[in-house]
């Protein structure tokens, strides 16, 4: 199978105040290598703070790792998460408009795909309004609708499928579930255990900034579940 994105022992390190002077390094994640096969669905698993979402911030591109290397088989990633860098002071449509040509689309492309984008996000009547009036739900939709209709090579998401109302998670999950069957890559931070076994074809465990396990899903799983308990007893 085709490699979409590949990692080899990449780091990240951000400066953090450990007194008024004086600040440290700290790795965020180290040494991560695998890789993303093309039309795979891949989940990644771990602990609040383990790396997850810096990790996802590397493969699309929004961060440059400070060592390793990072292989692009690909044109665009998008990112779906809660924290989505949309610009406040726009509009949801100007911001649709923004996201879409940062996807790769020209701005005509964009514009015309916003139809699409309301629709699918159920904002009509909040689709001019600034961004910053918008709860972490809406956030969320508009992110799905921008993403899921500019079509790009690997769909990123970080728990958003989570969020909003029954009734537009099962939409989203529908249209998630329609990608994928159209071998769609598609890298799934998540720590829904029932969500990973249904959705994902293998699984990375990140902890502690570093790779623990990759592999089959119920294996990693296991380890993972064993884990947890001995933390946890």
């Amino acid at each position: 199978m085709p490699v979409a994105l590949s990692l080899d022992q990449v780091g990240v390190f951000y400066r953090r105040r450990v007194s008024l002077l004086n600040r440290e390094k700290f790795w965020a994640i180290r040494n991560i290598s695998f890789e993303v096969n093309t039309g795979e669905t891949l989940g990644v698993i771990g602990r609040n703070g383990s790396g997850k979402s810096t990790l996802l911030r590397v493969l699309a591109d929004l961060l440059v790792p400070d060592e390793g290397k990072v292989t692009r088989n690909i044109k665009t990633a998008s990112l779906l998460t809660l924290n989505l860098g949309f610009l406040p002071h726009l509009s949801g449509r100007d911001n649709a408009i923004v996201s879409g040509m940062l996807l790769g689309l020209s701005r005509r492309e964009a514009i015309e795909k916003l139809d699409q984008v309301t629709e699918f996000s159920e904002l009509e009547s909040v689709i001019d309004d600034p961004i910053r009036t918008y709860s972490a739900g809406m956030r969320a939709r508009l992110s799905f609708g921008i993403a899921l209709t500019s079509d790009p090579d690997v769909i990123l998401v970080d728990e958003a499928l989570g969020v909003g109302d029954r009734e537009f998670r099962q939409k989203s999950m529908e249209e998630m579930k329609q990608k994928m069957k159209s071998d769609k890559t598609v890298v799934l931070v998540s720590h829904s255990e029932a969500l990973v076994r249904e959705i994902c074809n293998r699984l990375v465990w990140v902890e502690n900034g570093t790779v623990v396990a990759s592999g089959e899903v119920d294996a990693v799983l296991n380890e993972y579940n064993r884990s947890q308990r001995m933390v946890h007893s």
